[in-house]
């Protein structure tokens, strides 16, 4: 059993930054992959960014190069750093515990106005 807690959305301005952290509890937390997700408002859910137990990560096309995520798993806590933003990132941001077993988190509303 994984329970995971989103926070740090908020409203921002274009070209702003936010830091989205999220808070895992459970076992086996460091063998984890942990992503970070987003539904914008009438689409579909996306895959952000991820990151393995080992550190390797990946990004969607659409933030890379903006976005970071990192872990720090002495504090059980998955991050994403989002800077340039863009009206387009408005979204509700979800972290998610990818394997072995799916968990998501109640996400966390992150709004970019132009």
């Amino acid at each position: 059993q994984v329970q995971l807690v989103a926070s740090g959305g908020g409203l921002v301005q274009a070209g702003g930054s936010l830091r989205l952290s999220c808070a895992a509890s459970g076992t086996t937390l460091s063998m984890y992959t942990f992503a970070w997700h987003r539904q914008p408002p009438g689409k579909h859910r996306e895959l952000v960014a991820s990151i393995s137990w080992s550190g390797g990560t990946n990004y969607a096309d659409s933030v890379k190069g903006r976005f970071t995520i990192s872990r720090d798993n002495a504090k059980n806590t998955v991050y994403l750093q989002m800077n340039s933003l863009k009206y387009e990132d408005t979204a509700v941001y979800y972290c998610v515990a990818v394997s072995p077993r799916e968990y998501w988190g109640q996400g966390t509303q992150v709004t970019v106005s132009s």
